[in-house]
């Protein structure tokens, strides 16, 4: 999800290939499809452009907000995106270095990489020019935010499959500097070696999680909360969003949670923020949540992949 100046928010679906555009006028909610029949595409918010990236294509629509029938600027070329779809659904942000932020995700489960472009967190100049390597050995990330304070990156990474229920957790990073790498797929969560693909020393030179975030759980966005609707305390705490595990034999995830961290980005506590999607008595969920979204006033967009909604959270003191 992304939110133009005028209060327009725009999302991209995953399944569907369709990015919305929904208008609120006050009285009543109103939405309209930008583009269709894309690959799983994403979108993010830049000097009045929208961007739209999916797998194998970089859209902008420049003032869209003002004139809806704008015609995309096609920067595909630009961005030299690698072809294989398995991980590589993308969420992308504009950095506080005004840079776009994207992932690539691993082609697999677990291999050997078979091309350097997978398994990395780039940016970009606006228009696909000045191409950085911010991180490597990342597995699939599907989240990240910038602290307010210190303007670290963290982000969310999910572990391998086939490991069993329990291991390897997912993770929670923290990027200090360029060119970090996070261990895929030699070395998971804290320290975890790899089963299948070995060698010696397979954790030498990691960056180990700050937090992990517990087995096949499917962590996804990560927020930090900088508005004044919620009480004081959760000022600049973290939201991690995990939509559930799917391959678990007891189901886990399908919340949100809230982290806070000392001053150094370390000491994590973790709590529940949002919770009831998951009945552990039956293992029924109704809920997969994934993006959050701040809005002016203070209050919580939360996006939920399993029914293609979006909740508005709010607090008020009784």
């Amino acid at each position: 999800m992304a939110r133009g100046e005028s209060g327009k928010i725009y999302v991209g679906t995953r399944g569907l290939g369709r990015v919305y555009e929904i208008s609120d006028n006050g009285r009543e909610r109103t939405s309209r499809v930008v583009v269709d029949k894309l690959n799983q595409p994403a979108v993010a918010m830049h000097n009045g452009s929208l961007y739209v990236m999916a797998i194998d294509k970089v859209l902008r629509y420049d003032g869209i907000e003002s004139n809806p029938n704008v015609q995309p600027v096609d920067l595909t070329a630009k961005f030299n995106l690698p072809p294989e779809q398995h991980h590589n659904w993308k969420y992308i942000r504009f950095g506080p270095d005004n840079k776009l932020y994207v992932p690539f995700g691993a082609p697999c489960n677990i291999c050997l990489l078979p091309a350097e472009g997978y398994a990395q967190l780039r940016r970009y100049n606006a228009d696909g020019s000045n191409m950085e390597v911010v991180a490597r050995g990342i597995r699939n990330t599907q989240g990240f935010d910038w602290h307010p304070v210190t303007k670290e990156l963290w982000f969310s990474d999910h572990g391998r499959d086939w490991m069993g229920d329990d291991s390897p957790e997912d993770e929670l990073n923290r990027i200090t500097r360029v060119g970090q790498n996070f261990g895929f797929p030699y070395c998971h969560a804290n320290g975890v070696a790899d089963k299948d693909i070995k060698k010696d020393k397979p954790c030498e030179g990691v960056t180990l999680p700050v937090q992990t975030l517990g087995g096949h759980t499917a962590a996804m966005g990560v927020h930090f909360y900088t508005g004044n609707m919620f009480p004081a305390d959760y000022k600049n705490a973290m939201f991690v969003a995990r939509k559930g595990s799917w391959n678990r034999t007891k189901k886990s995830g399908y919340d949100v949670l809230m982290v806070r961290t000392d001053a150094n980005g370390q000491n994590p506590q973790v709590t529940p923020f949002v919770t009831g999607f998951l009945d552990d008595k039956t293992d029924a969920f109704w809920g997969r949540p994934v993006y959050m979204l701040q809005l002016p006033d203070g209050s919580l967009l939360l996006s939920d992949e399993q029914l293609g909604a979006i909740y508005r959270i709010t607090y008020a003191r009784s």
